[in-house]
């Protein structure tokens, strides 16, 4: 564990010194190619650090923040674009620092008004009543779940799959609202929520492009969906430029997944990440293409929508997503560290307990 902690400490003054370089070389050479080109360098490094590291949290969080978020940030920072463009206010180094290596989005208001992102109207869609699930819920309910996992035998496989589906959805949230506090704390900036109940997904566009990992959403957004729209636009036309837009994305992130668990297991890839993805992601052209056929006509009853939607992404998880991570014991590897995680910050609550009443 010792020499996880040195290489942990070493892998983010590697990132530190990397985003030195990168913001400060901005001010010297303007946006485009030529500042993309000296970004290369930084773009390995941050792909190869997963590499250094061998416990599953260590290498995921990682791998999540710089070798995914943080290389398609800088992607778009040497085009002056995404959240680290100087459009984005502040633009300190501290605070570069912070929205490259985590995953966070200044929120848009009036102070911060986003210049890529148009302001949506209100959304007309039916309301449909929301669970009570913040913060403090999301760590108990993991907890629980994390400890309910050493009596899993005996239980119907297909009902432990089902509670991984969603100890996945609390761990993204803890983790991303984790980065969210720190941020907060010490900026004061205001910042975009993780997800926004993706439980209450009433399509696969509500639940991809609305609801589920805004951050990965809103990154996939500019890094590959709008250049791929663009493109599509001259070649095919207004009308069918979305569809090969879409793919491309869930393309995009089902190989990025194939990467992240590659980090972890350091195996050839059984690409059944990737076709999850792009299953969802032509399962979405097909959506799409129906609501221009049928939205003005005809819309299903969220009651009737939002079980649909959750059941299908649940359904394929439970046979795409899932079973290459069982396989590889990356599940098992994961709880296990959890544990120890938890054990710990039972452990430093109690002593700080103990401080306060002395």
């Amino acid at each position: 564990m010792e020499g996880e902690i040195k290489n942990l400490v070493e892998v983010w003054l590697s990132i530190l010194a990397s985003l030195c370089y990168c913001y400060f070389l901005a001010s010297k050479i303007p946006k485009g190619k030529l500042r993309l080109f000296a970004f290369l360098p930084i773009f390995f490094i941050f792909t190869i650090l997963p590499f250094s590291l061998s416990y599953v949290f260590p290498i995921a969080l990682t791998a999540l923040f710089i070798s995914w978020l943080g290389n398609f940030k800088l992607l778009l920072f040497a085009f002056d674009k995404g959240p680290l463009s100087s459009h984005q206010p502040p633009n300190s180094f501290i605070h570069f620092f912070l929205n490259c290596s985590l995953p966070i989005k200044i929120k848009e208001n009036g102070k911060y008004p986003s210049p890529q992102t148009p302001q949506s109207p209100p959304n007309s869609s039916p309301k449909h009543p929301k669970l009570p699930l913040n913060w403090p819920t999301k760590v108990l309910l993991f907890a629980v779940l994390v400890g309910a996992n050493d009596h899993k035998h005996g239980v119907q496989p297909k009902i432990v799959l089902l509670v991984y589906c969603f100890m996945v959805y609390l761990l993204i949230d803890i983790i991303f609202g984790i980065s969210n506090g720190l941020v907060r704390a010490t900026t004061g900036l205001e910042l975009e929520p993780p997800s926004d109940e993706p439980y209450l997904s009433t399509s696969l566009q509500d639940f991809w492009g609305k609801r589920w990992n805004l951050m990965v959403t809103n990154l996939l957004r500019h890094t590959i969906y709008k250049p791929v729209r663009s493109i599509s636009d001259m070649l095919l036309g207004s009308k069918l430029a979305p569809f090969p837009a879409v793919i491309a994305t869930f393309l995009v992130s089902g190989l990025m997944h194939e990467l992240f668990l590659y980090y972890i297991i350091r195996v050839s890839p059984t690409w059944e990440l990737t076709w999850y993805f792009v299953l969802h992601g032509a399962c979405m052209v097909v959506e799409l293409a129906l609501k221009r056929m049928f939205s003005s006509k005809f819309q299903l009853h969220w009651a009737v929508s939002t079980p649909l939607t959750v059941g299908f992404v649940v359904a394929t998880a439970l046979w795409l997503f899932f079973p290459p991570l069982l396989r590889s014991g990356a599940v098992d590897r994961a709880l296990e560290e959890c544990k120890v995680l938890l054990d710990f910050a039972m452990l430093a609550l109690s002593k700080a307990k103990g401080v306060i009443t002395h």
